[in-house]
């Protein structure tokens, strides 16, 4: 690629290749990625606690009780079907969940700087850490040494290196 900026290719349901251009891939900052992180889990859990107290999931860990295997799985598949409700769209056609769309992020290939498909991002971005989460104490020690990779030269977390991506500052559109 050459030029002062990188085009991105977004996946189009007409068949139409969509362009969508980028600052010539700048790397977002730690600060914005934390933020849309924090956004994106602020909305995911304003919905979701209401539901999973209602079916009674906090009932046991209120009284002391780890709640069971089943139990948790059956959170955090609920949690994986409102992540795609809520970001899916987003992520299909540009990259991006709901926070960092505000922020003005989007999720690329770090080889090739093209939005990946939305069964790419979500096998090979999230699905590794949701499946950590699942391993008692492996879980917990994977989701704080993740977000600490953020802080090497290419600004990538652990789920950046697994999934071949990178989070760039999107153009703003005249």
């Amino acid at each position: 690629m050459s030029g002062s900026h990188n085009v991105y290719k977004t996946p189009s349901s007409d068949l139409e290749a969509e362009i969508q251009e980028l600052e010539g891939g700048e790397l977002a900052s730690r600060w914005s990625r934390l933020g849309a992180s924090l956004i994106d889990a602020f909305i995911l859990n304003i919905i979701s606690m209401p539901v999973l107290y209602a079916v009674g999931y906090f009932d046991g860990v209120l009284s002391g009780q780890q709640p069971s295997f089943t139990s948790q799985a059956m959170a955090m598949l609920f949690s994986l079907v409102l992540f795609i409700i809520l970001h899916g769209y987003f992520l299909a056609k540009s990259g991006q969940t709901i926070g960092k769309k505000i922020l003005g992020l989007s999720i690329v290939s770090y080889r090739n700087d093209t939005i990946l498909s939305l069964g790419n991002v979500l096998a090979l971005r999230y699905l590794p850490l949701w499946v950590a989460l699942m391993i008692p104490y492996v879980g917990m020690i994977a989701t704080l040494i993740d977000p600490l990779f953020i802080f090497n030269k290419e600004k990538r977390c652990i789920h950046d290196f697994i999934a071949g991506t990178k989070v760039v500052k999107v153009a703003k559109k005249a």
